[in-house]
């Protein structure tokens, strides 16, 4: 058995995987760590876990880290040396970084016995080539300082990748993905033949599309704009565009059903971020269909992507020319296949399982 946390900064999600019976196993949620309500610290909060599992029966521990760096490529036992270097990568993913540590922390106390795995999100774009990767600032400024396209959600989009080929039934080194990883963190990825070619996440998680509190895209002189005309801080600054961006930025609210709930009642506020955030993912599947030459399949995973019919409609509305469609019905009904029957392009809806993924690839390296 293979326990799996997904340790962020004020909640545990935890899985006990057995790859042998994928549907056995207990999974939860620890919530509201540090606040008021809630446990104290991550320590705590794996006690908790640990209370609800049969210790004993652990055979190692995998563990989610958001931002790998230009050093992890592949998961890795982890190590003082390892858990030294994760922390050096704090700054490229302050909101990530910092809860994955605790939560290994808290375990290797807790478990020390067992081996335990970093898995990386960015592990997964490791492949993006430089024309890609690379921003175009000074080359030895972005040398020094490990300046590149990192790319996150890795580890979703691989599943779902493979999934996705699975659902087809075709071979997954013969297709051309979009991938929407669609959730209060959202990434699009282009890949070809089961590998990252391009991805809509930068250097940390804020780069790309409209996300429940993260801005994703903007003009670079912003931040510098904001400091010298508003008197913010660069720490202000970057709070803002992480914290309080977004959709909670534009309607007020970070959860896309209470957005759809408030469009639907009439607010313009929600309409506003409903509409933003369709369009950037329209002009990110437009920009990686081109990157792609060929298009076989867009595949929609996480909260909104697998949940949010009205999403998927709206974002892939006036491609029809490219070959994309969508069934209302089949979509509306969140069917696997949601493009109708022929379609040049297809159009899937994939449930994510980020936990069972990372599983297999402890079990790969440990056991």
């Amino acid at each position: 058995m293979i326990l799996v946390l997904n340790s962020g900064s004020s909640s545990v999600k935890f899985r006990v995987v057995d790859l042998a019976d994928p549907a056995a196993g207990e999974r939860g949620l620890v919530e509201k760590i540090g606040e008021p309500g809630g446990v104290p610290d991550h320590a705590a909060a794996l006690e908790e876990v640990l209370d609800g599992v049969d210790a004993a029966a652990i055979e190692a521990v995998g563990h989610r880290i958001v931002h790998g760096g230009s050093r992890f490529h592949a998961p890795v036992v982890v190590d003082d040396a390892v858990l030294d270097a994760v922390r050096e990568l704090v700054p490229l993913a302050p909101l990530h970084n910092p809860g994955g540590i605790t939560g290994i922390e808290a375990a290797r106390a807790k478990l020390p016995a067992v081996p335990h795995v970093a898995v990386f999100d960015t592990a997964f774009h490791a492949t993006i080539p430089p024309a890609a990767a690379t921003y175009a600032i000074d080359r030895e400024l972005a040398a020094r300082y490990d300046i590149r396209r990192f790319g996150f959600h890795g580890t979703s989009c691989a599943y779902v990748s493979a999934r996705a080929a699975d659902l087809l039934g075709r071979p997954l080194d013969d297709l051309n993905l979009v991938v929407l990883h669609l959730g209060n963190g959202a990434s699009a990825t282009a890949v070809r033949g089961g590998r990252s070619v391009d991805t809509s996440m930068g250097l940390t998680p804020l780069e790309g599309l409209v996300m429940g509190t993260r801005s994703g895209d903007l003009d670079p002189a912003v931040p510098a704009y904001l400091h010298r005309v508003a008197g913010m801080d660069f720490a202000a600054v970057d709070d803002t565009l992480q914290r309080h961006a977004g959709l909670l930025g534009l309607a007020g609210v970070n959860d896309m059903r209470t957005v759809l709930e408030h469009r639907a009642s009439g607010d313009e506020a929600a309409a506003l971020a409903f509409d933003v955030y369709c369009h950037r993912i329209r002009k990110y599947i437009g920009a990686f269909h081109a990157v792609l030459g060929r298009l076989d399949a867009i595949v929609f995973t996480a909260g909104v992507g697998e949940n949010a019919p009205a999403v998927r409609a709206a974002s892939l509305s006036g491609l029809e020319p490219w070959g994309v469609t969508v069934d209302a019905a089949r979509n509306e009904a969140n069917e696997r296949v949601i493009s109708p029957d022929g379609a040049r392009v297809a159009v899937c809806v994939v449930p994510t399982d980020e936990e069972h993924a990372i599983a297999e690839q402890t079990a790969a390296l440990v056991l």
